[in-house]
């Protein structure tokens, strides 16, 4: 016996209701239906036997019925991580694949169970769980293909001594335009409202057939891009920058081997003059980053230092950093990579806990959102150390090392392969967690489809409704950008850069023209963030213009619309 999972809306499954339980969550005694009804594959429940299904490798399958009545395949006698069970597709280049399927080992500690798509000339991971023995988990994930052609779905695990069970697999093809629609719905769902202009005159009469003005001032989205100290001397570098955005993140500038290159010597100049920049031009800053765990990327002088030495260092420089900085950033990266990377708790043990530097960190500026940040989380499915189900294994604990303060999932989002659904998948997954989601350094490895894939990924990263903000990490230099440059060097757009200015057109520099109706109404949907309304004075000869600020936000549940009226 299933239990079955409903989503508000039944084309994709990323909306759901405020307080309930997403559907793929939890470990569960029985698995749940097939997502979409398993789409294109054959036999997704095993009611049919081994009907549709094969042997991958040289495991032996075996269909067997649970207490509850419930039918699953089982691959046993593995002796390669890749024996498993496989069902063979025909997939469509153009189209975009989301899968599903349920899990669980028959034995011992908890296993990463990826499911894989091998075509003639490549490999596909569509995502991965971490599965147990005694209930089912959910593996969401997603992919695309290079090339039109026929595939073999797989699954596998490193721990070959362990049988795999599968049940209520899923692969649901959609159209480009499908998933556009769905991006726009989703838009006007969580990211608009509707809004009725009324423009009536000093004695209440509307002004009919009268042209208005909607101009957004500033979008309650943030949309950012990383800048660093090249800007401070380069006009062109400013105005390109300032006229298109109020968000951003210092490239270097804030890191710790930057600020004391040498033992007990800081050096804030850079980030201080970064600062004023910003301030002086109205644009919000993300703290990045008081610590990063890579052993890279550490002062020159800290690899060297004892345990104590270390951990006295490391209250130094958080002190330090937050309290120079202490409500005049909006986030702080408090642990950076700390999923890949485990230099600070190597070295110091429990001195060293994430929780612990969480836990300063929310004392020292506690009205500032504090982000874990990692990559490769929606970027690649086979990355199993910043896997989403790792993910929410560190925060879950950072929350048993005794932080229970805020926290906020940065994605840095550096893409090599874009894969779309595996992408909506991931951060479905990480929206179980309620905490705040931001895509925090993006950018597209450099390539002939580079802008539109940048594309790609703004739009599903803008329409998803679990995220809350995106920062491009394209800060300028006369040497190149780190991978993506959004101008040439003297500021002319490249394709990425239209690709922007396109995406902040249509989301974050609203300009919209209308005419009021007979009774001097307009009604619009406008993106949620702040605006001003006007139309021309047509009895002043100077033709002055009328004009109202407002804002825009999301509705309440009785509110069908935002009532805004401008008097003449």
């Amino acid at each position: 016996m299933k239990t079955r999972c409903y989503s508000i809306l039944t084309l994709f499954c990323y909306f759901f209701i405020s307080g309930e339980e997403p559907c793929y969550t939890g470990c569960l005694e029985n698995p749940k239906n097939p997502q979409y009804n398993g789409g294109i594959v054959v036999n997704p429940e095993f009611k049919e036997g081994l009907n549709g299904w094969t042997s991958f490798g040289n495991a032996k399958l075996q269909v067997r019925r649970s207490e509850t009545g419930n039918e699953f395949i089982v691959a046993h006698q593995r002796n390669q991580s890749f024996d498993s069970v496989s069902q063979e597709f025909f997939m469509d280049h153009e189209k975009l694949y989301m899968f599903s399927a349920w899990v669980q080992i028959s034995h011992g500690d908890d296993a990463t169970v990826v499911a894989t798509f091998r075509t003639p000339t490549n490999f596909y991971d569509a995502g991965s769980t971490m599965a147990k023995f005694g209930c089912w988990s959910m593996l969401k994930g997603g992919i695309t293909v290079n090339q039109s052609g026929s595939t073999q779905l797989y699954f596998w695990s490193k721990n070959a001594s362990i049988d795999i069970w599968v049940d209520s697999v899923s692969l649901q093809p959609f159209t480009q335009e499908d998933w556009k629609v769905h991006q726009y719905l989703s838009i006007e769902k969580v990211r608009k409202s509707n809004v009725k202009i009324h423009a009536v005159n000093s004695e209440g009469k509307p002004l009919t057939n009268r042209t208005i003005t909607i101009s957004q001032k500033l979008a309650n989205f943030p949309f950012g891009c990383a800048i660093n100290t090249n800007i401070l001397t380069n006009e062109a570098y400013k105005n390109w920058f300032t006229s298109r955005f109020k968000y951003t993140t210092f490239e270097n500038e804030m890191k710790w081997y930057t600020n004391e290159r040498v033992q007990n010597q800081e050096d804030y100049s850079s980030s201080d003059a970064l600062l004023k920049f910003t301030k002086s031009n109205g644009i919000s800053v993300r703290g990045h980053n008081v610590f990063w765990d890579d052993p890279k990327y550490q002062p020159s002088w800290v690899p060297n230092l004892e345990p104590q030495q270390l951990a006295d260092a490391t209250t130094k420089r958080i002190k330090s950093v937050m309290g120079r900085y202490s409500g005049q950033v909006i986030a702080w990266d408090v642990v950076n990579e700390n999923m890949h990377f485990d230099f600070l708790e190597s070295k110091l043990g429990e001195m060293g806990s994430s929780s612990k530097f969480y836990s300063m960190a929310n004392v020292l500026d506690g009205n500032a959102n504090l982000f874990l940040n990692e990559y490769n989380t929606i970027e690649e499915p086979g990355d199993e150390l910043s896997s989403p189900d790792n993910y929410l294994k560190k925060i879950e604990e950072i929350r048993g090392e005794g932080y229970h303060g805020p926290l906020s999932i940065g994605l840095e989002g550096h893409f090599t392969n874009v894969n779309i659904p595996y992408m909506r998948s991931t951060i479905d997954k990480l929206a179980s967690s309620r905490l705040p989601i931001w895509i925090t350094e993006l950018d597209v490895q450099p390539g002939p489809n580079q802008a539109e894939l940048l594309e790609q990924v703004l739009r599903e990263a803008h329409a998803h409704p679990a995220v809350n903000g995106i920062v491009l990490w394209s800060a300028w230099s006369p040497k190149g950008c780190y991978r993506m440059c959004l101008t040439d060097n003297n500021f002319r757009n490249l394709a990425t850069g239209d690709v922007v200015d396109k995406i902040i057109k249509e989301f974050f520099g609203v300009v919209i023209t209308g005419t009021t109706d007979g009774e001097g109404f307009y009604e619009t949907s406008l993106i949620h963030g702040d605006y001003e309304v006007s139309y021309l004075n047509e009895k002043d000869v100077k033709l002055t213009r009328i004009s109202r600020d407002f804002k825009v936000e999301e509705l309440g549940y009785s509110e069908d619309f935002l009532y805004v009226k401008i008097l003449g």
